[in-house]
């Protein structure tokens, strides 16, 4: 099998990145969602995302455990678990947005600061986490453990928060649906 160049590697992961994310943002801002005439099991679609994300973060844990105890095959495991949750996140999470469009938050009074902290650094840490997560991968797959371990430290903590934030945004979102 060809080895893969670093240079590469981060082009790709780059690229990708940038293209999901200017993805998203045409598809939460320009695109014009399909609405009313949406399937109904779209609406399901936000309680799997919630689920989805908690998953994500239980595997990231698990992972994180597991690596402590030296376990690198249970670990990797996990790890590998947590990026599969996260890509079906991706999948649904633009499926919803597809045919729903943006929520709007109609909370007020101290929830609405709370709401839109949450949310704002959700959205920023989840555009960090992309290309660290494939990074990661890539170091691990090519086993260059000490550097995976190195931005895995960094990674890791992000990931998590951006897993559990997830969960928080649809529980805070939720009773205006």
């Amino acid at each position: 099998m060809r080895q893969v160049s670093d240079k590469t590697a981060f082009t790709l992961i780059g690229c990708v990145s940038l293209g999901v994310l200017a993805f998203l943002y045409w598809l939460l801002y320009v695109h014009v969602p399909v609405g009313t005439a949406a399937p109904a099991w779209v609406t399901s679609l936000p309680a799997l995302n919630a689920c989805l994300n908690a998953s994500s973060a239980v595997c990231l844990l698990c992972g994180f455990y597991f690596i402590l105890k030296g376990d690198r095959v249970v670990h990797r495991r996990f790890m590998l678990s947590a990026l599969g949750f996260t890509a079906v996140f991706l999948v649904s999470y633009i499926s919803y947005h597809h045919f729903m469009g943006s929520t709007k938050f109609g909370g007020q009074g101290w929830i609405r600061p709370l709401y839109f902290t949450v949310l704002i650094s959700h959205i920023f840490l989840s555009a960090v986490v992309l290309p660290l997560s494939l990074i990661i991968l890539f170091f691990a797959l090519t086993a260059r453990f000490a550097t995976h371990k190195k931005i895995a430290r960094v990674t890791f903590p992000i990931w998590l928060y951006v897993s559990v934030s997830g969960v928080a945004v649809y529980f805070l979102l939720n009773p205006y649906r």
